[in-house]
């Protein structure tokens, strides 16, 4: 069973989520007469520590010997009416993808001697 939840957002209104009830919580009532619960947390502070933890994956990547072009983070987020939004997991370990880029430069063609490379090529 799920419950409906409101988080405030800063600029005015609000966005309901629908979310898990915590174990041991049991509604009498049928799906038609769900109330939309508060959750005192604005929408945009449930993110702010998940838009946190990208920034400090973000920043260990920048600060590589050779920087990336792109850098792409994946994560789930969670939303939970307390804790407000946090990384959800996959089986046993939080879900965490991360993929680096790098185009080919004219120094890296006079170095190597190749070309740039086709994507999924190895070299």
């Amino acid at each position: 069973m799920s419950a409906l939840f409101s988080f405030h957002l800063d600029q005015g209104g609000s966005v309901v989520v629908e979310l898990p009830e915590p174990p041991g919580v049991s509604r009498a009532s049928s799906w038609k007469e769900r109330v939309v619960e508060d959750t005192r947390l604005s929408f945009e502070k449930a993110l702010a520590n998940v838009r946190d933890a990208a920034s400090a994956a973000l920043a260990q990547f920048q600060e590589m010997s050779r920087r990336p072009d792109e850098v792409e983070l994946k994560f789930g987020v969670k939303l939970d009416a307390k804790a407000g939004a946090v990384i959800a997991q996959t089986g046993l370990e939080g879900q965490f993808e991360v993929t680096l880029r790098w185009q080919a430069t004219p120094d890296d063609t006079a170095t190597t001697g190749l070309g740039p490379r086709a994507p999924g090529e190895r070299g």
